[in-house]
């Protein structure tokens, strides 16, 4: 689409506000429409719409689900040609305004339901709060995140793994001064054609990352903060 923009080599970035807020304009969809279909608040929808936040690849696709088109109308995906990538080769990209760098290890068959990234977690990254359907695992490569767990923090180091249903209230962050490198792996595919349901679908894609999930004063002050903007 020509409202796509790609970064020279294979780092590929898009840019989004504009183009969820023409998808759900022209679809006649309020914010508060796509934000409860997505599973998102209406205050964080329309701060992505103003392109004052970024969501995670796998918010991005709740997203994209939820306005009834793939993934890759937003973002250019990296199109794998067969099952293998080779470490210096492997295609790598981000989120336009994110500094997490996702690698993508898995490939598309009919029937796959996985899907498997490394992450690369600059310091001081935290993201939105998600559950879905499926299970996830995270297996840490370098560094150290803080994985939240219905709101129960785990602090996660080099060799640590974690195996938990999507349904948990999840997400995670890097407080430490030093990026993070972790092994990614969900049951939902998020590029293929299980991104492409019909509008009004109850989302379940796979959301790989989100922050903690706040206590009742976090959360009056999260509220506060979408108000005011």
């Amino acid at each position: 689409m020509s409202d796509r923009s790609a970064s020279s080599g294979t780092d590929v970035q898009a840019r989004l506000g504009v183009l969820i807020r023409a998808r759900r304009r022209a679809l006649g969809l309020t914010l508060q429409a796509l934000g409860t279909s997505a599973g998102v608040s209406v205050g964080y929808l329309s701060q992505v719409e103003r392109d004052n936040a970024t969501p995670t690849l796998g918010t991005l696709a709740q997203i994209a689900r939820s306005l009834g088109v793939p993934l890759d109308y937003f973002i250019s995906t990296p199109r794998a040609e067969d099952a293998l990538t080779r470490a210096a080769e492997r295609p790598r990209f981000s989120i336009d305004g994110s500094s997490l760098i996702y690698e993508r290890l898995g490939t598309e068959f009919p029937g796959n339901v996985l899907s498997s990234f490394i992450l690369t977690v600059p310091p001081g990254y935290s993201s939105e709060t998600v559950s879905h359907e499926g299970e996830e695992m995270i297996y840490m490569l370098e560094g150290t995140i803080t994985q939240y767990l219905d709101g129960e923090p785990v602090v996660l180091g080099a060799g640590d793994s974690l195996h938990y249903r999507g349904n948990v209230p999840h997400g995670w962050a890097n407080p430490n001064e030093e990026p993070a490198r972790l092994l990614w792996t969900g049951t939902l595919a998020l590029f293929n054609a299980a991104n492409r349901s019909a509008l009004g679908a109850v989302p379940d894609m796979i959301a790989e990352a989100g922050p903690a999930k706040k206590s009742t004063a976090q959360r009056k002050s999260s509220r506060e903060r979408e108000h005011e903007s």
